[in-house]
């Protein structure tokens, strides 16, 4: 299985990009971070990303959802909308501590990751609170992260979807 990373601040187009890729007859993972906050909410708490904990369970859902791709995509190529690297950036954006076994967690992904900018605006949502600059902020501390543990990021600027997803599926062809 070919693991790509599809990463990128709140709001930047990530969903649009992996539902054409879907579309496009790729297989994907979907995010962690935005169901446990929707069953969180669902429990009664309004805020579970300010919880204890929190990191730990989308760590847990990811690495849940990573092992289901193995055993369902043994060949191919499969997007995961985000991955334990954003959950450590997160970590990093909210000043907590990373969850135990984080680091190790990254194994198996491909080093190139698909860094989708911000679309200069943020829709709020039950699940997304950040503002713009915040947005901003997240979206450096991200690209810092991957950098620094060492994977390519392959820009996708803010640009119409076909042009994003284009982007992203030629850069596949080029590394195999």
């Amino acid at each position: 299985m070919r693991a790509y990373i599809i990463t990128g601040t709140p709001g930047a187009g990530k969903t649009a990009i992996l539902r054409q890729l879907e579309a496009n007859g790729h297989a994907v993972v979907e995010e962690a971070a935005t169901d446990v906050i929707a069953l969180g909410q669902a429990l009664g708490d309004p805020r579970p990303w300010e919880r204890d904990g929190f990191l730990e369970r989308v760590l847990d859902l990811q690495l849940r959802r990573r092992q289901a791709a193995d055993e369902a995509f043994q060949e191919g190529v499969v997007f995961f909308d985000r991955s334990p690297v954003c959950t450590l950036a997160l970590g990093r954006y909210s000043s907590r501590p990373t969850p135990e076994g984080l680091l190790t967690s990254i194994a198996g992904y491909r080093r190139t990751a698909f860094l989708v900018r911000n679309l200069g605006f943020v829709e709020p949502t039950a699940a997304r609170r950040i503002t713009l600059p915040e947005s901003l902020r997240f979206e450096r501390i991200h690209e810092e992260t991957y950098l620094e543990l060492g994977f390519e990021l392959v820009d996708i600027p803010k640009a119409p979807l076909p042009e994003r997803v284009a982007l992203i599926e030629e850069a596949i062809r080029v590394r195999p």
